[in-house]
């Protein structure tokens, strides 16, 4: 297709306002795009100056799209869709044109040739870098700075071997641009292209350097070059004719961003390379040159430049906050902290302080966007170009790493603007430094609580100046009130009316008229809601509370707003019962609308993604808050059923582990599995074999609960067939050569979760499971898998012995699992332990499954075969007796340590002092989070899904696993079960029970004997538990309806 034919294509495409011939033009546009030359007849619309520049954007458009979905597939078998003819031309041509075109189609080339270079160079483009040496020599300047930096950029991030090209980079070019460089320097009243050259010359060393420094410039004459010239940058002032007045725009001039570079390169070298005690023997020489001869004159550089902040100047945010990076970076080294220390407390209380306090900017944005004002308050990536962060780190390391000497200035400092406003009038209270002073009291948090005499002070403190602002006439005062409180809400407080009212004013501020003071209020609510040791002082107000958080979460999407809810749903426990299906409502309606916002493409669409998480978080919470109450589980399902749905498809990548998470808790406390739910069950497998392999664990835990819980319908349901459906997932998944050991663990944990639960209900499923499982164990490396594949034999054994030692042999594999089977018993670690079958579980599958063999007829099962099994058995059972001893052991000295009151939360005030009590706080205030995982990691026991360490010789062996293990083997003990066979073989062939006798030594005698005892024991305990058993259900009273 000639030319002008495509452009008239591409603009119907676009811009025609018939939908029907825009259709039809994106047909047209789909068929063409594989044919030959297609995509060089796009690359020649979009750099032809004689046609329409709208047309030329959507060919751009379309070029790109083409070559990031196509011109390096992911999948590496597939079939290549561009010919090598025409990659040739692309390269060839997009490097003239890339720096010729239109900046609109620029950024768009610009990311084309970043994915032909990174799929491309060197292998397939070795001449790339020619290319660029041959510009630099034809003056060609900013074009090949162009390529260069795109390609510097490729290795930015590569260490080691991958690195090896940019030492051919570096060699080649960096000549060239320090000669560059210095003479664009050297350029009077530089122009704005110039800064783009010297920004770009930036951008390719910084990429260069991140993460090693190429030996090339670790010549020292090489590198003091390079250091003059960024120094000279760094210190001359920024041009002042020509800057936008728009602050956007400004912080985005040429000139800044050249200053921002270079202050990110002297930052970069510093903390990377500059600091002899993290650097290696090798590099040491180098970091103790730079700290002698450039840091010190670094620092006085950026001293100098912050002074402009002082002075009424401007610099952007960005710089800032990398300024003080570098001097936060400075005060923990002596050389350098004496070089800051004249300069101290200027710095401190005429820049660092001032950027924290309240400003212009703040104000004008909390009026006009509160939104974008909380957005901003609670973005991480706002922090790393906020002054104010950088400040409180400067302060935090000030006091942290010399705090001798700066802690009581500061702290001095502070009261005095404390003083200051609460000795003026009403109309001069200077609302923004008390703003700022309130900032650093709550940063300073962990170090003023457990510092005298600070710690002693700090209720006092906060009563007379931080309590009071809670109904300040300014809005950010409320707000940094409720934050402070949040803060020191863990503190011990001497009268608990203090704490009684600092709690109810953070809960009227969710009520507050300005939106940042209703967001600090929630957040706040978190901390008091962990530290409140009586809970009658908010489940009173509970109902209302609940009331203004759905307000909140309808008028604001905030992850911390969820955090909170969890917190709170964790704190009461089953109390939320009449409020849980409400609350699942609310969240499910909040999870949609994040959803939305996140699809639209907001720009606060992270935020949207992050509640979004949050929202199915406090779900899970709730739902196993309730989990005593399954008739919720039935009520709730409607509601989140939908999610369920859309997110366990590619839709909920993002959230699949969430999504997992609630459907472990549907499909366990349910009363029943419902038809509905059990429509997820397609959806787990396809996830689970196109693209879901890394969530494995995670889908085990509700396909397991499928199989448990719902095994009538497991067995009997043909459309689908549920039975058909696992088998072939497994098997795509365990004979699949390119999944790691690793990604396919829970393939025979699923297989034993079939064959324990449908006990005499799947005989044909047992050479079909038993040949894929033997497949895998010939081919498994680590020996945790080689493990769980054994315990899967072991479980058919147990499910049918006859048929699985038929299927075995039928194989003419069975001596070699059994060789290796007998071998992993038989291996120890250096503790002594175990190396294989650690868990309580492991040893008992295996008991089963060898005691199983025991009753065998001899013609069928050979004496030598019995004898071996039989020692293994009588040493399997030894270790298994031993770990549960020793686990019972352990859990009555946690009982009687509990009982004692060791693991009180009181055990600090015994002595009157806080002890470590800045850190015990922080713990404490994680409390909510940590017992709600300690509750999952208890969930995922129950379900006997924990990853194990097979080659950690420190680690125990495994007994802790257990702790509720949930099994049908549950009801069988390994001990009356071996002791019973042994009676059957007895009964039935008394001649060859003698001859196996007799072929024990006396220490195999005296432990079978010992085990037989044992056994004994074991019945009497059993007999005594179902008789209690039957004793509490006759004698408990009957529930109400």
């Amino acid at each position: 297709m000639d030319l002008p034919s495509l452009a008239l294509i591409l603009r119907a495409a676009a811009l025609s306002p018939n939908p029907d011939e825009r259709k039809a033009s994106e047909q047209q546009l789909n068929q063409l795009q594989h044919t030959p030359q297609h995509l060089v007849r796009l690359l020649q619309i979009v750099v032809d100056g004689n046609c329409d520049m709208a047309v030329r954007q959507i060919a751009s458009i379309q070029f790109k799209n083409f070559i990031a979905k196509n011109w390096a597939p992911v999948d590496s078998g597939e079939q290549p869709r561009i010919l090598q003819s025409d990659k040739e031309l692309v390269r060839d041509n997009i490097l003239v044109y890339v720096t010729q075109v239109p900046t609109l189609l620029r950024s768009q080339l610009g990311e084309c040739l970043k994915t032909i270079i990174y799929a491309d160079y060197p292998e397939q483009w070795p001449r790339l870098l020619d290319w660029v040496k041959y510009n630099f020599q034809n003056q060609q300047i900013y074009g090949a700075l162009f390529v260069l930096r795109i390609l510097s950029r490729k290795y930015e991030f590569k260490s080691d071997e991958e690195r090896t090209p940019v030492s051919r980079i570096v060699e080649e070019t960096f000549p060239v641009l320090l000669t560059i460089f210095n003479g664009l320097i050297q350029i009077e009243n530089p122009s704005l292209e110039i800064a783009e050259f010297m920004k770009l010359i930036c951008k390719i060393f910084w990429s260069s350097i991140y993460l090693e420094l190429p030996k090339q410039l670790a010549d020292p004459n090489v590198f003091n070059a390079w250091m003059l010239l960024f120094l000279t940058v760094s210190e001359r002032p920024v041009p002042v004719e020509g800057q936008p007045m728009d602050p956007e725009l400004r912080k985005s001039w040429g000139w800044w961003k050249v200053k921002k570079w270079t202050v990110h390169i002297l930052n970069r070298l510093y903390s990377r390379f500059g600091d002899p005690k993290l650097q290696t023997l090798e590099n040491k020489p180098f970091a103790q040159m730079f700290q002698k001869t450039y840091a010190g004159r670094i620092l006085e550089g950026h001293l100098n430049f912050l002074n402009t902040i002082r002075l009424g100047g401007y610099i952007p945010d960005r710089v800032t906050n990398l300024l003080l990076q570098y001097l936060s970076n400075s005060i923990s080294k002596n050389s350098m902290y004496s070089l800051l220390l004249p300069r101290l407390d200027v710095l401190l209380f005429e820049i660092v302080f001032p950027l924290m306090c309240f400003n212009d900017s703040d104000q004008k944005l909390w009026e006009e966007d509160p939104h974008e004002y909380v957005r901003k308050g609670y973005n991480i990536i706002e922090d790393l170009y906020s002054p104010r962060t950088a400040s409180m780190d400067f302060v935090n390391e000030l006091v942290q790493k010399r705090g001798k000497e700066n802690l009581p200035k500061f702290v001095q400092f502070v009261v005095g603007i404390f003083r200051s406003y609460d000795e003026a009038p009403a109309e001069h209270k200077p609302y923004r430094q008390k703003d700022g002073a309130m900032l650093a009291v709550g940063a300073l948090c962990d170090k003023l609580k457990k510092t005298e005499p600070y710690k002693s002070e700090l209720e006092h403190m906060l009563v007379q100046h931080i309590f009071p602002e809670f109904s300040s006439p300014a809005g950010h005062l409320r707000a940094k009130a409720a934050w402070v409180a949040g803060q020191y809400a863990h503190i011990n407080f001497s009268d608990q009316n203090n704490f009684r009212k600092a709690l109810h004013s953070v809960v009227s501020g969710m009520r507050d008229p300005d939106l940042p003071v209703r967001i600090d209020s929630v957040f706040a609510l978190r901390s008091f809601v962990e530290a409140c040791k009586d809970l009658n002082e908010i489940r009173p107000i509970l109902p209302q509370l609940l009331d203004e958080f759905f307000k909140l979460m309808n008028e604001v999407e905030n992850e911390d707003l969820v955090f909170t809810l969890e917190t709170i749903v964790d704190k009461f426990g089953e109390e939320m019962a009449p409020f849980a299906f409400g609350l699942c409502q609310n969240l499910a309606a909040a999870f949609w609308r994040c959803l939305n916002t996140s699809e639209a493409g907001d720009d606060s669409d992270d935020m949207g993604a992050l509640a979004a998480v949050g929202c199915l978080r406090a779900i899970s919470t709730i739902l196993e808050s309730v989990s005593s109450l399954p008739q919720l589980f039935v009520e709730i399902e409607p509601t989140i059923l939908p999610i369920m749905q859309k997110m366990l498809t590619t839709d909920g990548h993002d959230v699949f582990e969430e999504v997992l998470e609630i459907a472990s808790y549907m499909t366990f406390y349910s009363p029943t599995i419902s038809l509905d739910i059990w429509s997820l069950w397609p959806l787990l497998v396809e996830a689970l074999v196109d693209w879901a392999i890394d969530f494995f664990p995670n889908i085990l835990v509700p396909m397991d609960n499928f199989i448990s819980r719902g095994t009538a319908h497991f067995l009997t349901c043909k459309e689908p067939d549920y039975q058909q459906s696992l088998f072939n997932v497994l098997s795509t998944l365990m004979t699949d050569r390119n999944i790691e050991d690793s990604d396919v663990e829970s393939a025979p944990k699923l297989i034993e979760v079939v064959f324990q639960n449908c006990k005499g209900q799947v005989d044909q499923w047992v050479e079909p499971y038993l040949r894929l499982t033997v497949d895998r164990l010939q081919r498994a490396e680590t020996s945790y898998l080689k493990s769980l594949l054994i315990q899967v034999v072991a479980n058919m054994l147990y499910y049918n012995p006859a048929l699985t030692l038929g299927v075995l042999h039928n194989t003419g594999l069975g001596s070699t699992v059994f060789d290796l089977w007998f071998q992993m018993l038989q291996q120890k670690k250096k503790s002594g332990l175990a190396a294989n079958f650690k868990r309580e579980h492991d040893k008992k599958v295996c008991c089963l499954g060898l005691t199983s063999l025991l009753a065998f007829p001899g013609g069928q099962f050979p004496d030598e075969a019995l004898q071996r099994v039989f020692r293994a058995t009588l040493d399997l059972l030894v270790a298994y007796k031993n770990q549960i001893a020793e686990a019972a052991k352990e859990a009555e000295v946690d009982y009687e340590n509990e009982m004692n009151g060791l693991d009180s939360d009181d055990e600090d005030d015994d002595d009157g002092s806080d002890g470590e009590m800045g850190m015990d706080d922080t713990e404490d205030g994680d409390e909510a989070e940590s017992m709600r995982l300690k509750k999952l990691a208890a969930q995922a026991k129950s379900y006997g899904y924990d990853d194990e360490d097979e080659d950690d010789d420190d680690s125990d062996d495994g007994s802790d696993d257990d702790d509720e293990f949930q099994s049908p083997i549950d009801e069988v003990d390994a001990f009356v079960f071996f002791v019973d066979a042994i009676r059957v073989m007895q009964a039935s062939d008394a001649q060859r029970f003698q001859n196996l006798n007799q072929s024990l030594d006396f220490t195999y005698q005296a432990i079978a004997n010992g085990i037989a005892q044992h056994a004994e024991v074991r019945r009497v305990e059993i007999e005594k538990e179902k008789q209690k058993k039957a004793a509490e259900a006759a004698g408990a009273p009957v529930p109400a309806i």
